[in-house]
This record gives structure tokens, C-alpha cells and sequence, in this order.
């Protein structure tokens, strides 16, 4: 059934075995220390014949909290030798894996911090909605406007996580800058109203992506270096006033850095009333796109031979398909993952998915 989507194709001097990426999705797995446990080296190992996997979102910033199960890391070196056991995993199986590098940014609480943390933004504008902590459901704080000097040092978080993943043996690193993370709060307008350097017009919001870039740049090549973007996603709050002309600059000025992709995250159809920005930033951007957003194989194909993408990214259905590309090269009906077992822990609804026979 699918042609375009099992065709072979590089990022930079990267060699994929097929179009399917597997999105970065969050599944709350890690043990005491923010710690990859080796189940997860098996997660990731049965989902190699992706064309690429990105990782989960892993933490850059030291001062988020140790307990678990949550969210992994990558700044300690216990954090480092778990993720170094996902990807040697993940090479055996044959497979190429990209971390993805986050920041909680203002989606953070100070409850969830190690003593001394603080929940920070661009600006001191809370995230709208409210956020689950031990103590139940509870509205987003307000955060910390970062200081010029303390965004210098969120970016060497980024520098340091980046050369972890380096040790680690990730293939490569994704820039997390959707969903309402740190980078995403700087690059929206609803989130960022900074006076200086790093708000005001597009260009200036997207300084702090680029100072990431550039510090992430020096522990591999920029054809490594992935960025994913959001431009219209509200989640916990995010609004930009002008998403098309603002991200189609802010992906004018990523294209000469000559990154390995743009990723962005945009349902292909948009509710009534919400532009679609992925064309703006496609005219605005030589380089390789990846489109997710509830793609399945026929409306995948169509993006690719219209020349919208170059990959296409896949979340959920990875999830209860772990050979999700030989599914679609046979054309059979794809499982339905069981959203109670999300964010759980242990073996249920994470490595217990089984593979096609033969």
C-alpha cells in the first residue's frame, strides 16, 4: 500500500531505511535519579526499523526533580550510562536514535524542583490550566523572568546535555522547542514579552533557539542537530499572535544554520479559524522537513508526494506497533495502544506489544 514512505533517504550523512520517524512521545519510565532503567533500552530496540526514533524528552536542567517514575535526564552520569545502554541497544537492532534535548521551562512546578529550584521563563507570565503534582491538581506558578546571565547558563544546560548525548552514543539531538516547553515559550509572543534582546519582533524570540544551537553545534555537526516546532499548538496556554510570518522567519533563520531537520508538530487538517503554518515554514526552509500530527499512511503518502514533508513522523501508533513500517509495507490493520497504561510503570502497555510473526 505505501511506496513513498518505505523509500530510503538521508539526513546529512545519516542513511534512513524508510520515511517513518518515530515521534518523541513521554511514557514516565525513569527510576529514582531521572534514570533511563534497561526496559527502556528494550522500548526503544523494538522500534528500530524506524527510519529514525526521536527519544522522549529528556531533561537539560539539573535542577528538575530526581524522583521517579518520570521524566529521564541527561545531566549526571548515571543518566548518561542509561541512555548509553538505550542506544547500544538500539544500534544492535539495527536501528538510529536522536535525543531530545527540553527544558520544563514555566510548565514546571516548584514541588517537582530540587531544593534551590525555581520555575523560570521568558517572561513572568503563568501557563494557563493547571498542572498535576503530589498533592493533586494545582494552578501553573508564576515564573521567574530569566536574567540575561541566567539564559546564558540554560544554554550551556543544553551545551552540556548535548555533549552527554554525544558520550552517550546518540546518532544525533533534537532541539525541544514545542508543546510549551522553554524554547517554545521564548519563540511565542503569548509567552515571551521580553523588552530586550530575546523579545519583541521574531527574530529576537528565536535568539534563544539560536545561542542553542550554536552551543549544542559543538559536540557534533549541525547536520545532527534537529529542531521541532509547534507553531500553533495551545498547549498550557500558548498563543502567538502571528504564528505564519513569525515562524516562517524564525525557520529562515534556522535554514543556514543547515540542521539536520525542521520537525514540526501540526495537525494537517486545523480547526476552524487556525491557520496552517507548516506551509509558510516548508517556503521558508531548504532543508528537510518531518510533519506529525495524526498522520496515518494515506494522508503520510499524499504530504510526501505533494512535496509537504520529506519524513513523517509517528506517535501513538508506534506505541502498540513496534514494527510499525513492515505493518504498513503489508497493509494490515495497526493495534490499538491502551491509553490507561500511558504513563505507568513496568512492562504493561510499554514493551509488551508484540511484532508481526515471521
Amino acid at each position: 500500500m505505501t511506496t513513498r514512505l518505505l523509500e530510503p533517504t538521508s539526513l546529512g550523512d545519516l542513511h534512513l531505511p524508510n520515511r517513518i520517524v518515530m515521534a518523541p512521545m513521554t511514557r514516565r519510565r525513569a527510576v529514582h535519579g531521572k534514570v533511563p532503567p534497561d526496559i527502556t533500552a528494550l522500548y526503544y530496540a523494538q522500534r528500530a526499523s524506524a527510519g529514525l526514533i526521536v527519544s522522549e524528552s529528556i531533561e537539560v536542567d539539573p535542577w528538575s526533580g530526581l524522583e521517579g517514575p518520570t521524566r529521564p535526564g541527561l545531566f549526571t552520569d548515571a543518566q548518561q550510562e542509561g541512555w548509553a545502554t538505550v542506544t547500544r541497544g538500539v544500534h544492535a537492532a539495527g536501528g538510529r536514535i536522536f535525543a531530545q534535548l527540553s527544558h520544563m521551562g514555566r510548565g514546571a512546578h516548584s514541588s517537582q524542583l530540587q531544593p534551590g529550584g525555581r520555575v523560570v521563563g521568558p517572561s513572568a507570565i503563568a501557563a494557563s490550566g493547571s498542572i498535576y503534582t503530589q498533592a493533586g491538581p494545582v494552578p501553573f506558578q508564576t515564573p521567574d523572568e530569566l536574567t540575561v546571565g541566567e539564559i546564558a547558563e540554560v544554554v550551556g544546560h543544553y551545551a552540556e546535555a548535548a555533549r552527554r548525548a554525544h558520550a552517550a552514543g546518540f546518532d544525533g539531538v533534537e532541539l525541544h522547542g514545542a508543546n510549551g516547553y522553554l524554547i517554545d515559550q521564548f519563540l511565542r509572543d503569548g509567552s515571551n514579552q521580553r523588552s530586550d534582546d530575546y523579545g519583541g519582533s521574531a527574530a529576537k524570540r528565536a535568539r534563544f533557539l539560536l545561542e542553542i544551537f550554536a552551543a549544542v553545534a559543538r559536540y557534533g555537526p549541525t547536520e545532527r542537530i534537529g529542531v521541532r516546532l509547534s507553531p500553533t499548538n495551545l498547549f498550557q496556554g500558548m498563543s502567538d499572535t502571528d504564528p505564519v510570518q513569525h515562524f516562517a522567519t524564525i525557520a529562515s533563520l534556522i535554514g543556514p544554520l543547515a540542521p539536520a531537520y525542521l520537525h514540526v508538530v501540526e495537525p494537517e487538517v486545523q480547526p476552524n479559524g487556525v491557520p496552517y503554518v507548516a506551509a509558510a515554514i516548508r517556503s521558508s526552509f531548504e532543508g528537510r522537513l518531518i510533519l506529525a500530527g495524526k498522520y496515518d499512511a494515506v494522508s503520510a503518502e499524499s504530504a510526501l508526494a505533494r512535496g509537504a514533508a520529506d519524513l513523517v513522523a509517528f506517535g501513538e501508533k508506534f506505541i502498540a506497533n513496534p514494527d510499525l513500517p513492515e505493518r504498513l509495507r503489508r497493509g494490515v490493520d495497526l493495534a490499538v495502544p491502551d491509553k490507561a497504561t500511558f504513563y505507568t510503570s513496568g512492562p504493561e502497555g510499554y514493551v509488551d506489544y508484540p511484532s508481526l510473526p515471521g
